[in-house]
């Protein structure tokens, strides 16, 4: 079983990367993404989406980090992704995914599924560019509106080269909205000769048991569910393999918490105080500390208050009333 971070912009950036990386069970990395439009652009802003470039294309724990391109030009998409080659980019994704309105009115993103010759040409074109040891990727999801040209844009990717293909199992349209359609994922393997990575609405470990189960599939890629749940990559290895899970605790998250909102504050100390609210929004989710915790935090606010906060929260309890 592969297990891959989902790529989520403005939220699964390079320090959740470390982290959730660090914390274990994934196999790979995607970044935010890049969006191309006018021209290739310059080494800089390849580092900073992705610091990884420096060290190989990985994170601290190992993990490879791919680049996703966003854009809807085939031969600056095949550039960037020759570009990124030279830089030692691990791999690249191509996003025809995001659901974005703003993304979508610059012909980015899922809006592309309209056109599965372009998805075809732009998987083409960047093949062509990329080394032969470098693997190519797409990400994409059942459609604009509906699920009409599902299968002829999988298609489209797969035999235009792509080595994989994620398929986020719900249109634009449905956005993030429960359900996801697992079974459609089972289609797209039987029409495809390339691996189809699962993607979509697994928040825990009987979820993830459901969508194998449905799609088929032996890949899976994560996104807010292991986010809000950071050992659930863990948690689905541990269940894999036999072993009793033994599931992370608020208190054991603390520490990684801490060091989340320690490597923002030395990097973008502007914006650490609300990227550390934003994932407590959703580790609320499962942990009633970070739900208690964010309330506390939307009172007081600086990095004192932060730092103070997360060292009281470790001897809170839950709501079932088992200590932290």
């Amino acid at each position: 079983m592969h297990i891959y971070l989902a790529p989520m912009e403005g939220l699964v950036d390079p320090v959740m990367r470390d982290i959730i990386s660090r914390i274990g069970g994934i196999d790979r990395c995607v970044t935010e993404f890049v969006r191309i439009s006018e021209q290739v652009l310059p080494r800089r802003v390849y580092l900073r989406l992705c610091p990884e470039l420096l060290h190989q294309g990985v994170t601290r724990s190992g993990t490879p980090v791919y680049v996703q391109l966003l854009g809807s030009d085939p031969q600056l998409l095949a550039g960037t992704a020759a570009k990124l080659a030279e830089l030692g980019a691990p791999g690249i994704d191509l996003n025809f995914g995001c659901p974005a309105k703003t993304v979508n009115r610059n012909r980015g993103g899922a809006i592309l599924l309209k056109e599965p010759e372009l998805v075809g040409c732009i998987v083409e074109r960047v093949r062509s560019q990329l080394p032969s040891e470098v693997p190519l990727t797409a990400k994409m999801r059942l459609g604009y509106e509906d699920t009409s040209v599902a299968l002829r844009n999988a298609v489209a990717i797969a035999e235009a080269g792509a080595d994989e293909l994620c398929v986020h199992a719900r249109t634009k349209v449905e956005g993030y909205r429960p359900p996801a359609h697992w079974h459609w994922l089972a289609r797209i393997r039987e029409a495809v000769a390339i691996p189809v990575v699962a993607n979509g609405e697994v928040w825990s470990l009987e979820d993830f048991g459901r969508c194998i189960e449905v799609s088929g599939c032996q890949r899976l890629m994560l996104g807010r569910g292991l986010v809000s749940r950071p050992d659930l990559a863990l948690q689905i290895r541990q269940q894999l393999e036999g072993r009793p899970v033994q599931a992370l605790d608020w208190a054991a998250l603390v520490p990684w918490v801490e060091d989340y909102y320690q490597q923002l504050h030395l990097i973008a100390p502007r914006y650490a105080d609300g990227r550390l609210k934003q994932w407590l929004g959703l580790l609320r989710r499962n942990y009633a500390q970070a739900g208690k915790l964010l309330q506390q935090l939307r009172r007081d606010s600086g990095e004192q208050a932060m730092r103070q906060g997360l060292a009281q929260s470790q001897q809170w309890i839950d709501d079932s009333g088992q200590a932290a």
